[in-house]
């Protein structure tokens, strides 16, 4: 716990605002002596030898494309505040995507400013400099640095973001001051956009938004390679599930959801969202992320789930197994359907298609055999132009994916859903079918059973490249590959 935050100096510098006491701590406060002892002895820590990061020319060129679109203005993008979880404990902390995609930086109440010059914009990236040893804030602040680690110094900032830094703590009152339009990212910084009230309006900020938005459609190379490691790790993640099922029976989802976890953790930043360890009838809940359910045998385990990397960009990926390695008859008619449909999906990805093509080729196939079934009247096209199809299929076969799972989800509809695809864009295809445990209008063994199969597709000169290929799709294949796993 951070019982610093119960120490307090007897005579805080007027300047500044005394370091918080918490109420029922146990040091009254601190002594002149202490104090002044915790001042000094210290060894000099400064990093001398460190390089740009990795996509220190990418984010770059991101922000010359921000600087030629809006000349002349002020763009001032935060990386938002920690957001208390409960009591003095916070959540971890994520900065926000503009931010991080601008600048590479990832540190909470970071502020990117581009101020407007003849010719461009001149960036700076507001940080909190180290915790300050003068007046005890590394040892007595919850936020010092000897309770939650090291910042860097703004020196060290400016040469690993390649920007130059200066302190945030003067940041909002020079925005008070400044003059000139200005525009602001909103939603992640309360104290930058109150500096900038009488200066913004919603709607410049909005096309802010929506142009940083619509910049990450086409991905860079650094961004897919990026979320090709997201993916690899991934599949390792699905892998390490399919080894344990065993013990996931004997406990419950959350054994899947740990395991995977654990992957995630090892060797990316987090999960890139809610893990879905969806068993038996769980798997008709889309979203279904209590994971508190029982998994077992004769039944299929959804598993929809992505490693986020340490740069942010995530993979989101789906596979409906049967939890003894081996589907019923019934299970794989209903898993070759969506297989099927997946399929059509896939090949409609290509430069140059609509950006809905692959959701329409891929409804087709589950609307052909829902009709097939006899489940719903035909004909196709009546069902289609009905969206009847939808009581089982329910959602959109895919979205854009990059630093969110649904990335670029601001950009305008022309742009994104009523685009055309471009090699490097990145999207998901995943189609699904869902027989709820209490629909009456399908025979009854039918019904609880839910699959979805999803996979992380790149447009590319020619055509498209599955992401996740590594992972098996078609169901003999994923018998074969689980028969493997478990030995």
């Amino acid at each position: 716990m951070t019982v610093a935050e119960e120490l307090i100096p007897e005579t805080p510098d007027e300047s500044e605002e005394p370091i918080k006491q918490r109420k029922n701590g146990l040091y009254p406060g601190v002594s002149d002596e202490l104090a002044e002892n915790m001042k000094s002895g210290w060894a000099d820590t400064e990093l001398r030898d460190l390089e740009p990061i990795p996509q220190a020319a990418e984010t770059a060129a991101r922000r010359a494309a921000l600087s030629a679109r809006f000349p002349g203005e002020r763009l001032v993008i935060p990386a938002g505040n920690l957001k208390t979880r409960s009591n003095d404990t916070e959540y971890a902390f994520r900065a926000s995507v503009e931010y991080a995609y601008l600048t590479g930086n990832q540190t909470e109440d970071g502020v990117l400013v581009l101020e407007p010059k003849d010719e461009g914009h001149e960036a700076t990236i507001y940080l909190l400099p180290r915790s300050d040893r003068e007046n005890g804030e590394f040892w007595l602040d919850g936020q010092g640095e000897l309770w939650v680690g090291r910042r860097h110094s703004l020196t060290e900032a400016g040469t690993l973001y390649g920007i130059p830094a200066s302190d945030v703590r003067e940041l909002a009152g020079a925005l008070r001051e400044a003059t000139g339009p200005v525009r602001v990212v909103r939603g992640y910084d309360a104290g930058i956009e109150a500096a900038l009230t009488d200066k913004v309006t919603a709607e410049r900020d909005e096309e802010l938004r929506v142009f940083l938005s619509e910049a990450r459609l086409v991905k860079d190379d650094f961004e897919i390679g990026e979320l090709q490691k997201a993916v690899d790790s991934t599949v390792r993640g699905f892998e390490d599930v399919v080894k344990v099922l065993d013990r996931a029976e004997a406990t419950s989802e959350r054994y899947i959801e740990g395991t995977f976890f654990l992957r995630a953790r090892v060797e990316g930043n987090d999960v890139g969202y809610g893990t879905i360890a969806a068993a038996g009838p769980h798997a008709c809940t889309l979203h279904w992320v209590r994971n508190d359910g029982a998994v077992r045998s004769g039944e299929l385990l959804l598993l929809d789930a992505g490693v986020e990397t340490h740069t942010y960009y995530t993979a989101d990926v789906t596979r409906t197994l049967p939890i003894n390695g081996r589907f019923s008859d019934l299970q794989r008619k209903i898993y070759d359907a969506v297989y099927e449909a997946q399929e059509a999906g896939i090949a409609a990805v290509k430069p140059g298609a609509k950006y809905r093509d692959f959701h329409d080729a891929a409804q087709r196939v589950l609307a052909e055999r829902l009709v097939e079934w006899g489940l719903v009247e035909g004909p196709v096209e009546r069902v289609l132009e009905l969206g009847l199809q939808r009581r089982w299929t329910l959602h959109g076969t895919g979205h854009m994916l990059g630093m969110d799972v649904h990335d670029c989800a601001a950009a305008r509809v022309e742009a994104y859903v009523d685009g055309v695809l471009e090699p490097g864009m990145c999207l998901t295809v995943e189609p699904g079918l869902y027989f709820q445990a209490d629909d009456l209008t399908v025979p009854q063994e039918y019904r609880g059973i839910g699959v979805r199969i999803e996979d992380d597709i790149l447009v590319t000169e020619d055509g498209n490249r599955n992401l996740s290929a590594a992972l098996p799709r078609r169901s003999d294949e994923v018998e074969a590959w689980m028969a493997s796993l478990k030995g």
